[in-house]
């Protein structure tokens, strides 16, 4: 297969501790009166409030919109949107982790375009450009501060659902890992661990012939050559820091790596996206209400395993990027080795083992298995073909933690 490459970037992407600073300048070109899209927490921040010191020193008004709840049902964007559309505004600024993020994105949307956000559930549905969008991560996790989707909770639904669009991609984000420092050893985990599935799943997903329509057809496009060298930088960054941020919050070098790694993955995975982690934590979430991170993590070396026979290489070289010692073993050893350390590294963080840990029960299983077949833009990525028997084999494998079955399960090797 020829080279090929395609990445979905904002047009400015800022890195660096003290870069919070260069808000009001970006803002200032973009608008005059901005949403600010946060939580209650954060706006009482002094972080917080210097920021919005230096917005309105730069002449942009704002009125701030902090109710933004994890999980992020509908009602409640549709008050920030309220509040958005009482204020006039004309620039969104969301600062916090993912779901200040994804709530941002929605609301920059909604305030572009009519209807409710179920018009634009799916990938490419929104039909032009949002308003303005800056966006400034507080956590190392989502990556959405650089991707096309954002997912939210919508009661009619049994599971989370996303919409997935180019025009969702913010127009700058700002990442400073000094915004990170204040966060917890629980939260940083279960978000290191989503932003290190995000850069294994976009290493391993499928790569598809690279035709003329491809980006038109696909909003994640499966694994090509600029988003792998993302999620390798991301793998190689996270693993080596995770752990010591979350033993260390202070750890200066942990969380500019963790930062720089987990905004990697999001470029990695905002691309090329996720598959069948993500597919099997959305109704594990439903059904247990625990974090996005702790399930995808969960999965993660389950998925791997299942994943094997048509990844096998891929799995190698994430091991080298993690720094293992691999000398002198087979590909076939280096991607056993690979799976052991990636589970190890989540275990040494507080990740359950199993889905069992996290709270589904037997009877649970097979609505399990049938709700993340529904997740079609995930499916349709994972470098194994999945149907229903095969799903429901990874499931059970990772409720009773089990990768030896999978294993032995591993159907028919890849034809390259």
């Amino acid at each position: 297969m020829s080279l090929f490459g395609a990445m979905r970037t904002p047009r400015n992407l800022v890195f660096g501790a003290g870069q919070r600073g260069a808000l009001p300048g970006y803002a200032a070109r973009l608008g005059r009166r901005a949403l600010v899209v946060t939580d209650a927490r954060l706006s009482e921040d002094a972080d917080f409030r210097r920021l919005m010191d230096g917005l309105k020193a730069a002449g942009v008004e704002f009125s701030i919109f902090d109710g933004t709840i994890a999980e992020l049902p509908l009602e409640c964007i549709a008050k920030g949107v309220e509040t958005g559309k009482a204020f006039g505004v004309d620039l969104v600024i969301g600062i916090g982790g993912g779901s200040c993020l994804d709530a941002a994105k929605v609301a920059a949307l909604l305030l572009a375009h009519p209807g409710k956000a179920s018009d634009y559930y799916g990938e490419f549905k929104v039909p032009g450009p949002v308003l303005p969008l800056i966006l400034l991560p507080t956590t190392s996790g989502t990556g959405s501060e650089v991707t096309p989707v954002a997912v939210i909770t919508d009661p009619d639904r049994a599971i989370k659902v996303g919409i997935a669009s180019p025009h969702l991609i913010c127009h700058t984000a700002i990442c400073d890992p000094e915004l990170t420092y204040s966060c917890p050893p629980v939260l940083t985990a279960v978000s290191g661990a989503d932003a290190l599935t995000h850069a294994i799943e976009a290493y391993t997903t499928i790569r598809r012939q690279p035709t003329a329509s491809i980006v038109h057809e696909h909003v994640f496009l499966g694994k090509n050559a600029l988003s792998d060298a993302y999620a390798l930088m991301a793998i190689s960054h996270i693993s080596a820091s995770l752990k010591r941020a979350c033993e260390n919050g202070n750890d200066r070098e942990a969380r500019e790596r963790l930062m720089l790694g987990a905004t990697a993955a999001g470029l990695a995975f905002g691309t090329a996206g996720t598959a069948a982690a993500h597919a099997v934590q959305y109704p594990v979430g439903a059904m247990t209400h625990t974090a996005h991170g702790a399930g995808v993590a969960v999965m993660m070396p389950y998925v791997m395993e299942f994943n094997r026979s048509y990844c096998e290489l891929e799995l190698a070289e994430i091991g080298q990027a993690m720094g293992l010692e691999l000398a002198d073993k087979s590909i076939s050893e280096r991607a056993d080795a690979t799976i052991d350390a990636v589970a190890t590294i989540f275990a040494s963080i507080g990740i359950p083992k199993t889905i069992a840990d996290l709270g589904i029960v037997v009877a649970q299983l097979p609505q399990v298995a049938e709700q993340a077949m529904s997740s079609a833009r995930l499916i349709k990525n994972n470098p194994r073909p999945l149907d229903l028997t095969t799903m429901a084999i990874l499931v059970n494998a990772a409720f009773t933690g089990d990768r030896a079955r999978l294993r032995a399960n591993a159907g028919a090797r890849k034809i390259n």
